[in-house]
């Protein structure tokens, strides 16, 4: 355990505290979540509502469980699994399924700020790519030379942006309540609703973000006042308390703008085909809301993917390579995409499923890791925390191997 644990308390420890869990929690409002969300409304309106706010709820404990990890160990989850990993291939294997989920998180969030870009301002979606990439990589530079809390706040600046943007239609279009419950019944209709949960759940539960949290808990502590480790965990549950809930809040709200307004309207399974159907229903006012938020969402969260994907070279595959090289690894893929003319919003979804494959590589190891004594020490998981960690495992699990079965036919 870090010197973290039996450290000094401070009177100034709540506000100093919150901060990473907010970083983390900017991967549940990237473009992918925008896609899918707006394609899951339009397409079976209220439907899937319950597949969303489950997510969410997931995504609080496995995100506690990740922050707790780093916290308590002093190490990212990257660098623990690349220590007990036995064998070189084994540790090289896993990192390559790992950087592969960083690469598709990147493809949807690079996609996301270009097509942005393209609705704004005309730009044409590779140079759009590319500038969504240049600007994410200066914000990565500055957290390097200024230090977390910078970043923190760069990306704050960016939620409050993603949040107006997002929810504006909200209040404009207020969904009818009846059906926003008949959402909370658990039900499917056909295999594009299970596709559409797979990629909801990838979207939602990510991967990286997974190994985020753990590094973003760990780099923040390793410099500045020092707190007891329990403090530590208490302001950690409050911190991703309020992340969550205003990542699930605003995703939420745009499935229920999408099911309110979008359904029956031709185009709407893009994002600029969205766009534009929520300017002409909402007004000029709600689609630049829509396409400025979509741009901040893809600029915040590229980065923070790219911060995940540095943690996960670092710890599985033991190289420090230069942040510009970095970068280039996961935004190359991402123009390639859409040099080869493949339609924007259907790589969204894709990468969300992608991602959606990925999450038991990333919770399996993590829910492990936070039960086991003698790495956590006092903050090793309750027994209830442990098994609500595998529930979420295996439900995840199972969704995916429906997917396979429903829409693939490899079972």
């Amino acid at each position: 355990m870090t010197s973290t644990a039996a450290a000094r308390p401070s009177k100034h420890a709540p506000a100093w505290l919150l901060g990473p869990a907010m970083v983390a929690g900017v991967a549940y409002l990237d473009p992918g979540n925008v896609a899918v969300n707006m394609s899951a409304g339009a397409q079976f309106g209220f439907l899937l509502v319950w597949v969303l706010v489950a997510a969410n709820v997931a995504a609080w404990l496995i995100q506690y469980m990740s922050a707790k990890l780093g916290l308590a160990t002093g190490a990212s989850m990257a660098e623990l699994i690349g220590a007990r990993t036995k064998t070189r291939r084994g540790r090289l294997l896993f990192g390559l399924q790992a950087q592969f989920v960083a690469i598709a998180t990147d493809v949807a969030e690079v996609i996301g700020g270009a097509v942005a870009l393209w609705i704004l301002f005309d730009t044409p979606l590779i140079v759009g790519a590319i500038i969504t990439g240049a600007v994410s990589t200066a914000m990565l530079f500055a957290q390097a030379r200024h230090g977390a809390k910078t970043f923190e706040f760069a990306i704050m600046g960016l939620i409050i942006v993603i949040m107006i943007g997002f929810c504006y239609g909200f209040f404009l279009a207020p969904p009818p309540p009846a059906d926003v419950l008949g959402g909370m019944i658990p039900k499917f209709e056909g295999p594009q609703s299970v596709l559409l949960a797979a990629s909801i759940m990838g979207a939602t539960v990510m991967p990286h973000a997974i190994y985020a949290h753990s590094s973003l808990a760990r780099d923040r502590f390793r410099s500045g006042p020092s707190f007891p480790l329990p403090r530590l965990l208490r302001a950690t549950r409050i911190d991703v308390t309020i992340a969550l809930t205003i990542a699930g809040s605003v995703n939420l709200v745009m499935l229920l703008v999408a099911a309110t307004v979008l359904p029956g309207v031709e185009g709407t399974d893009s994002l600029e085909g969205a766009h534009a159907a929520l300017e002409s229903a909402l007004g000029a006012t709600a689609g630049l809301l829509f396409a400025v938020a979509l741009l901040a969402s893809g600029l915040a969260s590229t980065a923070v993917g790219a911060y995940a994907g540095a943690d996960i070279m670092g710890g599985l595959f033991r190289t420090r390579l230069k942040l510009i090289t970095r970068r280039l690894i996961t935004i190359i893929p991402a123009i390639v995409v859409l040099a080869l003319g493949v339609d924007p919003t259907f790589a969204l979804v894709l990468s969300q499923v992608v991602l959606s494959f990925g999450i038991p590589f990333a919770l399996v190891p993590l829910v492990w890791l936070t039960s086991r004594r003698s790495i956590m020490g006092v903050a090793v998981n309750a027994w209830w925390t442990t098994a609500a960690g595998w529930v979420i495992a295996a439900g995840i699990i199972a969704l995916n191997l429906a997917l396979l079965t429903l829409q693939i036919g490899l079972i």
